[in-house]
């Protein structure tokens, strides 16, 4: 079934080509979907432009979908060309030819426009309490392991004295960040295309607000020409902070796989989340974090593939925004695959005691030395140049952490402050399940 067909004939392989993955893509889609169709019924029947009766048999027969839906028995098949072909083709078998109504003072532009807006913001929710819990789990090793010391590095080389806290706290306040991010793109995508049709409105007296109040949109998108003006534009935002996400998960596996090393020797890991070789009996390698790094920095190319697919396109809907979904819609499931399993190696770390006990890092804490110095009244410049002098003749002494008061520091991480900004993000980001909009519409 062809939405568009006038009755002529298209050769099958261009139906092929065109359609692509649209089908696959598409059974993402079917539940909001049908909850966009819904609230555009019950919008026609609140502007008059189909009766009472109308409206609820189209409303009433498309719940009957969802329900099916729901329960995992609608796929878009190839008897269809996409999920709108298919709702409003199932929706006459139920409802009967009322459903040749619901098309109306609407554009599959704004409906697939409607249905990804709909899809994005709630994976986007998914994404971020996914983000969150791993966060929270990386701020919690971080409090456990404060006082255990390393170094921390400047230029590859030992420059000053940390802790596993302050290194895993830092990780910890990146996806702090990386949730703004992703709570910055669901304020984009939470705005309702529908009604703006193909681009250009319709002159139906509809009431766009009413169906977007209903879908649990923020607002409307206000100008008709700018929702397909948006293309590219919204899936990229979204794009940039997934790649946020990545970004910080490809840095900290990078840390680990370091640390892991001869050289450094800082971090072990549990055996059962190691692999090995075919040949060397003595390996136990850290791939697990290696393939999290890789597909990290592999959806760091994401937004700039979006924006290569859609640079220069004129204004108006191009039938090149189809593919975006194609490379969009999996990156969700490749980065919650890599949070999870990421999450799950946390716990198979251990964080080696007493790594600056050996002498090659004494040499770290040489800055408390001319600190200590400052304390007793000597410009800074002389301390430094003083302690200078007895780099590598004299052993320095490591300070308490109770002498690192300020905020962010060994001896006082705030982890806490760290924690109440994130559930301050966290309760901006809106993203109702399928369930909650369908409550929201039928009450």
């Amino acid at each position: 079934m062809r939405l568009w067909d006038k009755g002529g004939s298209t050769e099958e392989s261009v139906i092929a080509f065109t359609c692509g993955r649209d089908r696959e893509m598409d059974d993402r889609l079917v539940l909001f979907d049908i909850l966009g169709s819904m609230a555009h019924a019950k919008m026609l029947g609140h502007c008059g432009l189909v009766t009472t009766d109308e409206a609820k048999a189209l409303v009433d027969g498309l719940a009957l979908l969802f329900q099916k839906a729901e329960a995992g028995q609608v796929t878009v098949t190839d008897e269809y060309e996409d999920i709108h072909s298919l709702v409003e083709a199932e929706l006459e078998k139920i409802s009967g030819v009322v459903a040749r109504k619901l098309h109306t003072g609407r554009s599959r532009n704004d409906q697939v426009l409607t249905d990804i807006h709909l899809y994005l913001r709630y994976e986007l929710k998914i994404l971020a309490k996914e983000t969150e819990t791993l966060l929270n789990r990386i701020a919690e090793l971080s409090e456990e392991n404060k006082k255990i010391l390393m170094p921390g590095f400047t230029h590859m080389q030992p420059a000053m004295v940390s802790s596993f806290g302050l290194w895993l706290g830092a990780y910890a306040e990146s996806l702090c960040d990386d949730l703004q991010a992703l709570a910055n793109a669901s304020v984009f995508v939470s705005s309702s295309p529908l009604g703006s049709a193909a681009g250009y409105g319709t002159s139906l007296p509809i009431d766009r607000e009413f169906s977007a109040g209903l879908l649990c949109f923020d607002r409307v998108m206000i100008n008709a020409a700018y929702a397909q003006l948006s293309r590219g534009k919204m899936e990229r935002a979204v794009a940039q902070a997934l790649s946020s996400v990545a970004f910080t998960i490809s840095r900290f596996s990078n840390d680990v796989i370091l640390f892991m090393s001869p050289g450094y020797a800082f971090v072990s890991m549990n055996d059962e989340l190691t692999t090995g070789s075919s040949i060397m009996p003595q390996k136990k390698n850290p791939d697990l974090f290696e393939i999290a790094r890789a597909r990290c920095n592999r959806l760091q190319a994401l937004p700039n593939e979006i924006g290569m697919m859609t640079a220069g396109l004129p204004l108006g809907y191009n039938r090149d925004f189809q593919v975006l979904k194609e490379v969009l819609f999996p990156a969700f499931d490749y980065l919650m695959e890599t949070i999870s399993i990421v999450k799950m190696a946390l716990d198979g770390l251990v964080f080696r005691k007493n790594i600056l006990d050996d002498e090659k890092y004494n040499s770290i804490f040489s800055a408390e030395e001319a600190n200590s110095m400052v304390k007793r009244g000597i410009p800074f410049r002389d301390a430094y140049k003083e302690v200078a002098k007895n780099i590598g003749k004299v052993r320095f002494k490591a300070r308490s952490l109770d002498e690192y008061t300020h905020t962010g520091s060994i001896g006082n991480l705030c982890n806490d402050k760290v924690k109440s900004r994130t559930g301050s993000i966290m309760a901006g980001i809106s993203g109702p399940s399928p369930s909650e909009i369908f409550r929201k519409i039928t009450k």
